[in-house]
């Protein structure tokens, strides 16, 4: 089969041809049709990413397919099953074997493209925003880097919860699609200040951070007393200092979310969270964003759209 394989983290990834392989127990073997990426992928194919895999190891987190070979002792999902699965790695590949316990079921009027766009980015917001930050109706939700891949995702759920949206990102084109995506008010941060615009707007009672560096600050300094921040990634490339003084006088909790750690420790939790999302899938009231769509051949110019923050919501790859 053909596969993207990173042999070395000094090397650049290649396509190359390995053997198909076959599902242990406990696991299923996955027909490949479409895999997200993920800024994660960028990281873990340098060796930066929390998670190290063991190398030669094929990136891709999230992918959707048919399962179309079973291990020993395993009769769920059965041949044939259309499903989505959190993989960590392994989905840019035309054939994977995965845990059948991390195997999704996808519901019949949603298509592999959809399906691979989903899970992490939708997943990540769902649980920063309803398990973690506890956002209530009526809150007002600040959503730095508004138009990526989870930050719109954000938008689009804090708007579900019944919070008023302020979406913050770069340039007109982005905020469009912020809009769009159901955003009440909008911040260019290339050319406003966010702290200033945020506070004119009468401040944040939850923040909404993959940014990191100065959009952090900025947010921290626009907060409401009892405000809730969520730390969910760097993309700046910047892991802010955090002024525990500031924390201290407003009353000012700072979360971290790792979604794909509470495999590990609570398993059930994002399944109960995934079972939400499909069920908002199904009504209607959400639809992944994506940009852009390449084909397996295409991947190198895939992440490079992805590392040159082109794209809007979700970038995915067709295998």
């Amino acid at each position: 089969m053909r596969a993207y394989q990173v042999k070395n983290y000094n090397v650049k990834a290649q396509l190359c041809s390995i053997p198909t392989p076959e599902p242990a127990a406990g696991q299923v073997r996955v027909k490949i049709e479409t895999c997200g990426l993920n800024f994660a992928d960028l990281l873990m194919m340098k060796g930066q990413y929390q998670e190290k895999p063991v190398l030669p190891f094929i990136p891709g987190m999230e992918l959707a397919g048919t399962v179309d070979a079973l291990g020993p002792n395993v009769t769920s999902p059965s041949i044939g099953t259309r499903v989505a699965v959190f993989s960590g790695q392994g989905g840019l590949a035309e054939y994977g074997c995965f845990g059948a316990d991390r195997c999704v079921p996808l519901p019949d009027d949603m298509p592999f493209s959809d399906a691979a766009a989903f899970q992490i980015a939708y997943g990540t917001s769902h649980m920063a925003l309803d398990h973690k930050a506890g956002l209530r109706r009526g809150e007002t939700l600040l959503v730095l880097g508004a138009a990526g891949g989870v930050g719109l995702t954000a938008v689009q759920i804090g708007k579900q919860m019944g919070a008023r949206v302020i979406a913050c990102a770069r340039g007109k084109d982005k905020l469009a699609v912020a809009k769009e995506a159901g955003a009440d008010h909008l911040i260019d941060s290339d050319t406003q200040d966010i702290r200033e615009a945020v506070k004119a707007l009468g401040g944040a009672n939850v923040v909404y951070d993959p940014i990191g560096g100065e959009q952090f600050t900025a947010a921290l300094r626009a907060c409401n007393p009892e405000a809730r921040i969520l730390v969910i990634g760097f993309a700046s490339g910047t892991v802010p200092q955090i002024p525990a003084n500031l924390l201290l006088v407003k009353n000012i909790s700072v979360v971290g979310l790792y979604w794909g750690g509470y495999l590990k420790f609570s398993p059930e939790t994002l399944t109960g969270s995934m079972a939400r999302l499909f069920e908002w899938y199904a009504e209607g009231t959400l639809k992944p964003h994506i940009s852009h769509s390449f084909p397996f051949d295409q991947l190198d110019d895939a992440f490079e759209t992805l590392r040159q923050r082109k794209s809007t919501g979700k970038v995915i790859v067709t295998l």
